[in-house]
């Protein structure tokens, strides 16, 4: 491999870090020379498309995968099983014209031939257009931007969440309808993939799909064709290269429900695990400091900032909480939750959390989280019924955030969940066990994607229960859709955009209700 410093490097390639290192080298004139033009063959390498992410006021990530066949069977995407050269430049117009940055990267085999880029040095707040090239062959143009300096006064930022796409529950009509969308970023708050074989008939969308994916993903490469599957869908892939996404997951992308290394099915998860992991990083927008290390730790949880408007923390809820001390799923509220060992976010996480909240001079505190906050008491003063999956499960966890919150006055937080398949207003309670507590904060629960397809399914499930959780301002269980999200100076307003079905990917997303947070005043009204 001509053109890499192998000395540089020979002390860095440990496991999959190391790789991702030499991955990042810009490659002289040259480099891989012994590469044909085309190192594969069929069709475009590019199919699962271009994706941006994590930006920052010199810079975000660029991402690619090369995968001319993306579902052939091992995975790996019909490429060779050795390093290839892939070009990149950055633009500030969208027919690449004016080219400001660029450079060859490799795509590694171990890494499914994908490509994370991080240019930097580029101005803040600004609109740029980026390309891939690979044997001749160019990728689509996608549109990406920086965000405000640090210390900047912005007036608006507007931006998306989403969750739960189950491929095989439906189509992602709210995809097309979020591209047409005037967003600076797209957060994604976990179920980007789920973790199950895909029926033969393609579930909801009757689409055949071939053999090798009917099973469930158990190793790394059937969960790269998992990703390639949901990446093949035109609407996801034309979210991607619109907007910088920032992503963080739940619990489909490894297990249901769970949590570090406890399963409620099985013993050891920890080889699944893994290879989850590894599959999850190819195939999402993150930075080098994101990659699985060799002791299976990928830090997802990190921190972004929009000027002094809106500060995002991104929380990672799955990798390192205690198993539900009062049982998996449904079950009584029990004592053992309480026990301040009980922990959602880890140690670490936790304090990293609440130390960023007491420093913030931003004017919005965002809290990206992938389960629910709020409280959502399921059988009234009768009894003590709680989801235990949720922060309900942690009521401890949960009430040394809500006390940070109210202690070090945190201005404005704001919590955005994925998860539900439902929409819920809530408002956060300094202490949920005690109903006269003050709110402490707002929290937008979005619903999925696709996840339920059309049925009917939580609406008559969590329905019977709001009545028992006065906190509740809204709920609504029968739609999909995204949330949009509009903030300024003065106020926060939330916009429910809901798709009439999912059984076809043609159809124009609504309003479905909006409602706004006024800078200084927790708790949200309806527009």
């Amino acid at each position: 491999m001509t053109g890499i410093d192998r000395r540089r490097f020979a002390g860095a390639l440990t496991g999959l870090s190391g790789l991702a290192a030499l991955a990042q080298v810009p490659l002289a004139r040259g480099a891989l020379a012994d590469t044909p033009r085309r190192a594969h063959a069929g069709g475009d390498p590019f199919s699962l498309g271009v994706a941006s992410g994590d930006p920052s006021p010199d810079g975000f990530v660029l991402w690619t995968r090369l995968a001319p066949d993306p579902l052939a069977p091992g995975g790996g995407g019909g490429m060779p099983s050795r390093p290839v050269p892939v070009e990149w430049r950055v633009a500030t117009d969208e027919r690449m014209r004016h080219v400001v940055r660029r450079g060859t990267v490799a795509a590694l085999p171990e890494l499914a031939h994908a490509v994370h880029v991080e240019p930097s040095g580029l101005r803040p707040d600004r609109t740029y257009w980026y390309q891939f090239r690979h044997a001749g062959e160019l990728s689509p143009v996608g549109r990406t931007r920086t965000t405000p300096a640090r210390g900047a006064r912005p007036g608006r930022l507007s931006f998306a969440f989403a969750s739960c796409q189950d491929w095989a529950s439906g189509y992602y009509s709210a995809y097309r309808n979020l591209a047409e969308e005037d967003l600076d970023l797209v957060v994604h708050l976990g179920d980007y993939v789920y973790e199950g074989g895909i029926p033969a008939d393609g579930g909801y969308r009757a689409t055949p799909v071939p053999e090798q994916l009917r099973d469930a993903p158990r190793d790394l490469g059937r969960w790269r064709l998992q990703y390639a599957l949901y990446r093949s869908d035109p609407d996801l892939r034309r979210a991607h290269a619109r907007f910088p996404w920032v992503v963080t997951w739940d619990d489909h992308e490894v297990q249901n429900d769970y949590a570090a290394d406890a399963s409620q099915y099985e013993d050891d998860i920890r080889a699944l695990r893994l290879a989850a992991y590894q599959a999850y990083y190819e195939h999402q927008p993150l930075r080098r400091a994101a990659i699985p290390r060799g002791d299976g730790e990928m830090r997802l949880y990190r921190r972004l900032s929009y000027g002094d408007l809106a500060e995002f923390n991104v929380l990672d809820g799955r990798q390192y909480r205690s198993a539900p001390p009062c049982g998996w799923g449904e079950a009584p509220a029990c004592d053992a939750a309480y026990d301040p060992s009980v922990t959602m976010l880890g140690d670490r996480q936790e304090r990293w959390l609440l130390d960023g909240l007491a420093g913030s001079r931003a004017r919005w505190n965002v809290l990206a989280n992938n389960v629910m906050m709020g409280r959502l008491d399921h059988d009234g003063p009768s009894g003590d019924v709680l989801w235990h999956d949720a922060w309900d499960g942690f009521p401890a966890a949960r009430t040394r955030v809500t006390d940070h919150l109210a202690v070090a006055r945190v201005r404005n937080p704001v919590v955005i969940t994925g998860d539900w398949h439902s929409t819920f207003v809530n408002d956060i309670r300094r202490d949920f066990d005690d109903p006269a507590s003050p709110v402490v904060a707002t929290e937008f629960v979005g619903t999925s994607i696709s996840s339920n397809g059309d049925g009917e399914v939580y609406g008559p499930y969590y329905g019977p229960m709001i009545r028992h959780n006065p906190h509740i301002r809204f709920f609504d269980g029968d739609r999909r859709g995204y949330v949009r999200c509009t903030v300024d100076r003065a106020e926060w307003r939330t916009d429910l955009r809901m798709v009439p079905t999912v059984s076809r990917p043609d159809v124009a997303a609504y309003t479905f209700a909006s409602f706004v947070v006024e800078d200084g005043l927790p708790g949200a009204r309806q527009a």
